[in-house]
């Protein structure tokens, strides 16, 4: 037998009755059943002999489990608990019977087609070694008109994100119940859970290793986390879609009601139906790319939404634990975690990143926190209706305040002059969009509008509204008002440090080699010789002195005249918009495939060409990013000559930010020998930057998608981090569906930033497993053969790209629109040029899932001296035990036969190609087999496998028929391609435009099944 299907499905058993099939045990006496009548799922109780049969891996053997799988999403479950989720079973049933009955009425020949292929999905669910269920799809498949695919493709996924908005809802109840359980156990009592991936758990953990409680204060008053919202394109839904969803997951919170009564119910069951009704005759598809604009707005409807009342909540949640665990309150100002945002401002790649796009993106933030503030002060002013008992302090400010009604009221004076100002902010903002078409005609001066004659200026900088709110705040607490100040008051002064008055910092990312094209033409204009065909010292030599010295390399004026590209221009331009921003409205100046120093001084020595300089204030700090292996490799170098340069480290003030890449790396030479170059070199450039007295943070680009380095278990993950390179200071990207998941609820969201927090204090702490000599030499030689298989096969052999195209829907992506980036950096590059998400999302597709594990069979197949070194490594070594459980946890939601009919549908029948997917897959089995010998376990179910299970048993019978008929209509999609469309009659186009819009909709709902794009 093959491992014909991922593990998770490896304890499945056959059912007892011909209508009621079991899909695995969920406790010591019950097993989920799907019933085949109407599709719903259930519980039901089995006997104690067959109990004595399950799978042992449904216990997880981790020596230290940093995860709470209880307040995991079911993704992240180890398995169904009767206890537990047996209200999550009602609610997808109920959700299910809802969507059948839409179905049904509105066409019931897609709706018995979609039971047929259901059933089939839950018969090879119940038999994994029964080819039958799948051939039959197969044959469904080809018997599908292509109206009928359209229809029966947005049934299923329409069905996964039901599932997908139990579980959202399913995760709030568990949380809440979990933090009620554990407080009535605990008698320190506190607002957060009682587990050790949060902070409460984890400073009584801390002081029960021997920390002092001013130790624990001191860490967490100097943590810096940042979280990084990007718009990497993995989120395949609509935005307007999205919105439904999160309403299905509030109604079912309304139906758990323990006050719910008949009336209240069939509101809430009517509101359920009306949704999905309206899901349902809604076009789930985007007809257009999104523009950048589009998707900064996702990003700025998540803080809206969610994380403007999220952060506020959880730093009262933070503030109120901290009195109770080590006697000191969080300061009302401070920030242990923040959030910035890539969206709008990288331009790697993307054309349709301009400048004029970057100050759009930043007005709208602008804007949007100014009506925020406003609605924030208009219940602040209801709040301090207050007319005696001032400081001197507030006297004196309020006295400054002119035409004001509020006379007595001196609280509420300045409040409504900060109001005014905010107005005229909006006022401002508003007109500047409007103008968006000339008012780049002189870009400095789009912050000076003025639209009225009176004095009211607008407000820019945060600390023209925190200054004002902090005196207010003293001014209460000294008067006797502490309660008061305690209330809406402080809520706003955290938003204000958490937020400013741009919602979040704005990084701006652009390719190295864009700056040398942009310095090339300056050095060309000045008659000096072309700076791109200068080796690295004589740049590094013209960078030194230029910095040093006073004067610009051209007039700003001359800008149009310097005989350069548009994209050349462009560069510049960008720069120049930065220099025109308050500085507090962006963050980190990143430079993606970033190589030497000199394109770390190239980035200053532009900023500097436009004014912006550390010793006014306003440079941006500069991330060099390296992302593939060679740059790896180099990083350290890059940095020892940095800051050896004392005008460079003068700039930086002794801080330094460096951005690693994960996805990239991976996709250069594969996730084993990437991840080891990214340990090893992270050490090495901690120790640089210790030599020279740098304080170093690494901004980690993994996206939280596991496709692209990610981890599910973030504490766990953040736990076993190189020696040293967190220290308190961890910022790293979230991306696409991940924000959905991770922010998308406040009460999800609230726990997201309490694992973060939890996570980065308890590594300040932690003495790491230094691996010995053994163990890295045993690394890099796994590294090196992982690294030769991956690249022997995607880089030199000859067969591989045409497989690739055939055999995957890479070529087809561009049709679902959902990203504004082009797939390619270079339009007319090869696999080389192709971004990491759609590598690893086409691959993703087909359950291959190769970009994950590629090279891995090299690295695990090794002599049993090899193997016993390794399994030692694995059990006493966190960094490595992540690293292979990530790779099993991929390796979990592979499938051999899946796979293998995207080859029969689509791939060219000769030898060569055929050929190269049995390779393919046979790498596959030995790496699932490497996976279980390294680990000594007999099956595929490490932590991350068991934490996949109970999500796969619940989507399984919904994601084989979706992947199946994918299948097909890509075969139907590149038959009908070779037709002149010009020739072909209206019904025949009509037909193309079908399969068309249900591939798109297959694309999206293996995504949604698979919890995971890219």
């Amino acid at each position: 037998m093959k491992f014909d299907r991922c593990a998770v499905s490896y304890i499945l058993l056959l059912a007892s009755g011909s209508k009621t099939f079991t899909t695995g045990f969920v406790s010591p006496s019950h097993q989920v059943f799907f019933n085949a009548n109407n599709g719903g799922l259930g519980l039901k109780p089995i006997h104690a002999e067959a109990v004595a049969d399950q799978d042992v891996a449904e216990v997880s053997t981790e020596k230290e489990n940093y995860s709470s799988s209880s307040t995991a999403p079911l993704s992240q479950s180890v398995i169904l608990d009767e206890a537990r989720d047996g209200v999550l079973l009602r609610d997808i049933e109920r959700l299910n019977d809802i969507l059948a009955s839409v179905v049904q009425r509105d066409s019931p020949e897609v709706h018995d087609i979609f039971t047929r292929f259901r059933q089939h999905g839950i018969n090879r669910q119940a038999d994994v070694d029964d080819e039958a269920p799948l051939q039959r799809m197969i044959q469904c498949a080809r018997d599908l008109t292509n109206e009928n695919a359209l229809g029966v493709m947005r049934c299923f996924s329409i069905a996964l994100n039901l599932v997908n908005s139990a579980e959202v809802h399913h995760r709030m109840r568990v949380l809440r119940q979990y933090e009620l359980e554990a407080d009535q156990v605990s008698t320190d009592g506190g607002p957060l859970p009682m587990t050790e991936d949060s902070m409460r758990g984890t400073i009584q953990t801390l002081i029960d290793k021997g920390h002092t409680k001013d130790e624990i204060f001191d860490a967490i008053m100097k943590q810096k986390v940042e979280i990084v919202l990007t718009a990497h394109p993995t989120e395949v839904n609509r935005r307007t879609i999205l919105v439904k969803y999160k309403k299905v997951s509030e109604q079912l919170a309304i139906l758990d009601r323990p006050d719910l009564n008949p009336y209240m119910e069939a509101e809430a069951t009517g509101a359920l139906k009306r949704i999905i009704a309206s899901i349902w005759g809604s076009d789930e598809i985007r007809r257009t790319k999104p523009t950048p604009q589009r998707e900064a707005l996702g990003g700025i409807a998540i803080i809206e939404s969610v994380l403007w009342d999220a952060v506020p909540e959880y730093f009262r949640k933070l503030d109120a634990q901290l009195k109770l665990s080590v006697g000191d309150r969080l300061p009302i100002d401070a920030v242990p975690i923040r959030f910035s945002s890539w969206i709008g401002g990288d331009r790697d790649g993307n054309p349709n990143v301009t400048p004029e796009v970057t100050i759009e993106v930043i007005l709208q933030q602008r804007l949007r926190a100014a009506k925020l503030y406003l609605n924030d002060l208009n219940e602040l002013y209801g709040d301090l209706a207050i007319s005696s008992r001032f400081s001197d302090e507030m006297k004196d400010l309020a006295g400054g305040i002119k035409n004001s009604k509020d006379v007595k009221e001196l609280y509420r004076r300045v409040i409504g002059h900060l109001e005014k100002r905010l107005m005229k902010t909006v006022k401002e903002c508003e007109a500047a969009l409007m103008r968006e078409s000339s008012f780049f005609s002189d870009i400095s001066s789009f912050e000076k509008v003025n639209l009225d004659s009176d004095d009211i200026k607008p407000l820019y900088k945060s600390a023209e509204l925190m200054e004002p709110l902090m005196v207010m705040h003293r001014s209460l607490v000294e008067t006797g008002f502490e309660e008061v100040a305690d209330g809406v008051l402080i809520d706003i002064i955290r938003r204000v440090a958490s937020f400013g008055l741009t919602l979040v910092p704005l990084d701006i990312r652009e390719e190295s080699t864009r700056h040398t094209m942009a310095l090339d033409a300056v050095t060309k204009f000045l008659g000096m010789g072309s700076y791109a065909e200068w080796d690295e010292q004589t740049r590094l030599n013209f960078l030194q002195t230029e910095l040093a010295g006073k004067r610009p390399l051209f007039r700003t004026r001359d800008l149009d005249n310097l005989g350069a590209s548009a994209d050349v221009v462009k560069t510049l331009r960008c720069f120049h918009m930065a220099s025109t921003l308050e500085p507090e409205a962006l963050g980190a100046y990143v430079i993606s495939q970033a190589q030497t120093a000199s394109d770390v001084l190239a980035v200053m020595l532009l900023q500097r060409q436009f004014g912006m300089t550390a010793d006014k204030g306003n440079m941006m700090r500069v991330s060099p990013l390296f992302e593939t292996l060679d740059d790896l490799v180099n990083s350290s170098s890059v940095l020892e000559t940095l800051f050896k340069i004392p005008a460079y480290t003068g700039a930086i003030k002794g801080i330094q930010e460096v951005m690693v890449g994960y996805s990239d790396s991976a996709k250069d030479a594969g996730r084993l020998a990437a991840n080891w170059a990214l340990y090893e070199n992270q050490v090495k450039m901690r120790e640089v930057a210790d030599k020279h007295n740098i304080e170093l943070t690494f901004f980690h680009g993994k996206g939280g998608t596991v496709g692209r380095g990610g981890n599910p278990a973030l504490y766990r993950a953040i736990m076993s981090h190189p020696p040293n390179t967190i220290d308190g200071r961890f910022r790293v990207t979230e991306q696409g569906e991940m924000i959905t998941q991770n922010f998308g609820d406040q009460v999800v969201a609230e726990r997201t930033l309490d694992i973060y927090t939890a996570a980065v204090l308890r590594e300040k702490f932690t003495s790491h497993v230094q691996p010995n000599a053994n163990w890295v030499e045993q690394m890099r030689r796994i590294s090196e053969d992982s690294c030769a298989s991956y690249r022997k096969l995607v880089r030199e052999e000859p067969r591989f790209v045409p497989y690739f195209r055939q055999a995957t829907p890479e070529l087809e992506l561009g049709s679902l629109n959902i990203g504004s980036r082009p797939a390619k950096r270079n339009p007319k590059g090869g696999i080389e040029s192709l971004r990491a998400i759609p590598w690893t999302f086409a691959w993703t597709q087909t359950r291959t899932n190769l970009s994950a594990w590629l090279g891995v069979e090299a690295a695990l197949s090794a002599t049993p001296s090899d193997i016993k070194v390794m399994t030692e490594m694995y059990e006493d070594w966190p960094w490595f035990r992540e690293t292979i459980d990530l790779i099993g946890m991929i390796l979990s939601k592979t499938d051999y036969s899946i796979s293998q009919n995207y080859d029969e549908q689509l791939v060219d029948k000769t030898p060569e190609l055929v050929g190269l997917g049995e390779e393919i897959r046979e790498k596959m089995v030995t790496s699932r087999k490497g996976f279980l010998e390294v680990t000594g376990r007999d099956e595929g179910a490490g932590p991350h496998v068991s934490l996949l299970r109970a999500s796969t048993k619940v989507r399984g019978p919904y994601l084989d028929p979706i992947n199946v008929v994918q299948a097909e209509l890509l075969k139907r999609l590149r038959e009908a391609s070779r037709e002149d469309i010009s020739k072909l009659d209206e019904g025949a186009v009509e037909d193309i435009n079908l399969i068309q819009d249900a591939l798109v909709v297959s694309i999206k709902g293996v995504a949604q099944g698979m919890r995971n794009s890219g």
